[in-house]
């Protein structure tokens, strides 16, 4: 047996139909062209344009997008997949995802518009005056939408899989031809439209996946008496007949994992630049929040959905291709697309459960846009622009932009033809390194006026070193150089796995990095004055124009700008 076939007997998942059929592809080809012809009505020529859609979006609108934005792969597909494999511990994405938001609602969304920057490393930089501190935001913010991409690359290929079979590309398995195909349709899309094309994509993919998340939760229950008008309640009364493993409490993960996990993703939430740059792409901070409202009342519609899609899998799997639990039982790949499975195995009309499928795929390729742009504006705009040459014309930040984009989608590619673990744990090594990085310093700056550049930079270092730690223990052993050094447990350090897991990294280290970062700040000299009126402003309760910032302000006020490092 080949390297690839050996590669594709792994990630493929059992009991689903991967063949080529001909309603779904047409489908979710047509589907595909439409972003496509989207992305190249709404092209951009200029940086506000590209960086936050001319500041233009609407509430509803941006809700919408923040949904699309929000509801990766990771949501679609991956919460479903965790409740059915991990059963309790998988409701600590729901309640981590969620409590977020509200943190972001109350906290930060108006504040952050009222700052008023293109990026979050901008934030960061002007912030706390200093290029280096710009730059280590700006490589986070790379290095995080690479890690979370890579899971939703992996949704994409066992989606399309399902759809479009083997497309057959030389010298790669089905999974490796068809992440490759389906990164090749993201990358052409985002390269020509930027923010402002993909939040009119988000918008739209929005409609689609959660039209079939919930179309598709609805029939599965109907057709199989799981439920009738309200699944997300009816399908309590199937919890009796599954195994322990999914209903009864910490029987597969520990109360401390549960723990360290929902507090990693409620910081993580609130520090993912790709989220933060929407509230730049609105017109004032009342938008901002409102379009927290519609984003969290949107996200919610789905993750309300998640646990009942996730015992209808379990218990058609169960009863129609093998045991779901211990020896032998479902694998992490069909896990990762027990919503498509249900719907096959609920013996759906074919182009039915295509339909469903077509939604994962939006689902991810909607909150790859929204990685892509985040991290190629960070590079082009944080460390081109701002760092290596202040002199550069719009047409050559657009430009190193787009390349940004490209090169972001080739990694990404390349690191999903093998990824290292299911989508959901994908995602949380994302979430650990914004909480334990971003957050601190989004948190601190907006609400904190003497938090300076030294705490900053401080802290930063702090968070960024935790993070590597668990991710050397963990991750590293499943490839090459590294894989000599894991035990039996398939880590480096049980012990440290344990109390610092990768997944909830940020339980350890957000605090020590607050800790570290105002600690420093109050040994070291306060920020200037005009620093201090900028986090002032951001809470003033006086309206601001649709292109003003916090900055502007003081400037008209008598202020300075920031100083440089």
């Amino acid at each position: 047996m080949t390297g690839a076939a050996l590669l594709q007997g792994g990630l493929l998942p059992e009991g689903l139909n991967v063949s080529f059929k001909l309603l779904p592809s047409i489908l979710v080809l047509s589907m595909l062209g439409l972003f496509l012809a989207i992305g190249y009505v709404f092209r951009v020529a200029d940086t506000e344009g590209m960086w936050v859609a001319g500041r233009s979006i609407g509430n509803v609108e941006n809700g919408m997008a923040i949904g699309a934005n929000w509801m990766s792969a990771a949501s679609y597909l991956g919460m479903a997949a965790t409740i059915a494999l991990s059963g309790i511990y998988g409701l600590s994405f729901v309640v981590g995802w969620s409590t977020g938001y509200f943190i972001l609602l109350i906290f930060m969304a108006a504040q952050m518009r009222r700052f008023g920057k293109y990026t979050a490393p901008d934030f960061v930089g002007d912030r706390f005056n200093s290029d280096t501190a710009r730059a280590i935001a700006a490589v986070t913010t790379f290095l995080i939408g690479f890690v979370y991409a890579i899971g939703q690359a992996r949704g994409m290929g066992l989606v399309g899989l399902y759809i479009f079979g083997d497309i057959g590309i030389p010298g790669l398995s089905g999974y490796q031809s068809m992440v490759v195909f389906m990164m090749a349709i993201t990358v052409g899309y985002l390269t020509l439209s930027g923010m402002l094309g993909a939040t009119k994509n988000m918008a739209v993919q929005y409609v689609i996946l959660i039209v079939a998340f919930l179309v598709g939760l609805y029939a599965v229950g109907f057709t199989q008496g799981y439920s009738t008008l309200l699944p997300q309640l009816e399908y309590g009364r199937l919890i009796s007949e599954l195994s322990t493993e999914f209903s009864a409490p910490f029987v597969n993960e520990s109360y401390y994992l549960w723990i360290a996990t929902a507090f990693t993703l409620v910081v993580g939430t609130c520090g993912l630049p790709h989220v933060l740059v929407r509230f730049y792409t609105v017109e004032s901070e009342r938008t901002a929040r409102w379009s927290t409202v519609w984003g969290l009342f949107f996200i919610l519609l789905l993750y309300l959905s998640a646990p009942a899609f996730a015992a209808f899998g379990t218990d058609l799997f169960a009863a129609n291709v093998g045991p779901v639990y211990g020896e032998g039982g479902m694998s992490s790949a069909a896990g990762d697309v027990i919503v498509v499975l249900a719907a096959q195995l609920a013996n759906l009309p074919q182009w039915f459960v295509g339909f469903v499928a077509a939604g994962g795929i939006a689902a991810a390729i909607a909150t790859t846009a929204g990685l892509f742009i985040a991290g190629s504006s960070a590079i082009s705009h944080d460390i081109y622009t701002n760092i290596i040459n202040p002199d550069a014309t719009q047409r050559e930040q657009v430009l190193v932009g787009r390349l940004s984009i490209i090169a972001l989608g080739i990694i990404t590619t390349l690191a999903a033809l093998d990824p290292a673990a299911p989508i959901a744990a994908l995602v949380s090594y994302a979430f650990s390194l914004a909480g334990a990085v971003l957050f601190p310093m989004f948190f601190l700056g907006l609400w904190w006026e003497n938090t300076n550049r030294q705490g900053a930079l401080t802290g930063m270092t702090t968070g960024l070193v935790i993070w590597f730690i668990p991710m050397l223990n963990e991750v590293a052993p499943n490839y090459g150089l590294f894989s000599g050094m894991a035990g039996e447990a398939g880590v480096i350090s049980p012990a440290l796995a344990q109390w610092v897991p990768a997944v909830g990294s940020a339980l350890v280290a957000t605090p020590i990095v607050f800790i570290v970062t105002i600690a420093v700040s109050l040994m070291t000299d306060e920020p200037d004055l005009e620093t201090k009126k900028m986090v002032r402003q951001c809470h003033s309760p006086e309206p601001m124009g649709q292109q003003q910032t916090a900055e502007d302000v003081i400037s008209t006020d008598g202020g300075e700008t920031p100083a440089d490092d």
